[in-house]
């Protein structure tokens, strides 16, 4: 089993708040894909990287996960680039990692 991590901003690259309606898109269409759906939306988190020029950025970012029983990594790829088109961003971050559910 594993648990995909979607890492969604609530602002674009300009500073503009996203729409809510983003957000439940996504967990719906998880929910309808997968089952199941938890999504972290009561405090944002906070994100910080550094670019190429070493300067800091931050996101507030909501996170978004599923627990699938195989990994089809074509699917996520795909489906991360859905995402970077809809939520107006160079990168989001999509990551999986094993589990055991006890």
């Amino acid at each position: 089993m594993h648990l995909v991590q979607i890492l969604l901003p609530l602002f674009d690259n300009e500073g503009d708040a996203l729409p809510a309606e983003h957000f439940d898109t996504v967990s719906r269409d998880l929910t309808e894909r997968f089952g199941g759906v938890t999504a972290y939306t009561r405090s944002p988190a906070e994100g910080r990287w550094k670019d190429h020029s070493e300067a800091t950025n931050s996101d507030e970012i909501v996170v978004v996960e599923v627990m699938v029983e195989s990994l089809n990594e074509p699917w996520w790829q795909d489906f991360r680039r859905s995402l970077e088109t809809k939520f107006r961003q160079k990168h989001i971050i999509v990551r999986a990692q094993k589990i055991q559910v006890l």
